[in-house]
């Protein structure tokens, strides 16, 4: 990448209050990096099943210009997320661990009209409105919520057994496992003809 113009770095804050209201329609570049608790991401809060004391995303972010002959410098915005969470397996309904580590680019362009004709050949490559009020933590736990599974569950083969029973306390699994055949019944009326 050919990062051509000299701007002044600015220090992001990592107080999340102070992530709510980032001006990126100045002429400035950013860097910075913070630690979020899932205490302070109410809707990652609602997904997750329970909260460790560790539980947490540290994230990375850098804004740079970068040179276009004949235009304007483009603002990109790099942005870097590693994280630790737990999740309810939808397949053994029990806690499970889950490591997040996820890397997004972002081309920042100044209105919506220029994010819709925002031309969508590269996957990787995102387009965000820029603004002197942008909420960099919202964007921060909207890639966190769509790095999530769509369907939470363990590997296969590691989640826990998970029986249920219906009034018997006792569950003998042999018998349970081993069904009777119906038609022993014939065998016998058989034997006593």
């Amino acid at each position: 990448m050919n990062r051509n113009q000299v701007l002044p770095q600015v220090a992001l804050p990592a107080d999340p209050g102070a992530l709510r209201r980032v001006d990126l329609s100045s002429s400035q570049a950013y860097r910075g990096e913070g630690f979020l608790a899932i205490s302070m991401l109410a809707r990652l809060a609602q997904e997750v099943s329970t909260i460790d004391s560790k539980d947490g995303v540290k994230w990375e972010a850098e804004t740079y210009f970068e040179d276009s002959p004949g235009e304007e410098p483009k603002q990109y915005l790099n942005l870097a997320l590693k994280g630790h969470l737990h999740l309810l397996c939808q397949r053994c309904l029990q806690d499970y661990p889950l490591e997040l580590t996820e890397k997004r680019q972002f081309a920042l362009v100044a209105s919506e009209e220029e994010a819709d004709e925002y031309p969508m050949d590269d996957d990787l490559l995102e387009p965000l409105v820029a603004s002197q009020h942008f909420d960099l933590l919202g964007t921060i736990e909207d890639e966190i919520l769509l790095s999530l599974p769509l369907i939470p569950k363990h590997l296969d083969g590691q989640c826990e057994a998970y029986i249920t029973t219906f009034g018997d306390e006792e569950l003998d699994l042999e018998a349970s496992e081993k069904p009777e055949n119906p038609f022993n019944i014939l065998k016998d009326i058989k034997k006593n003809k």
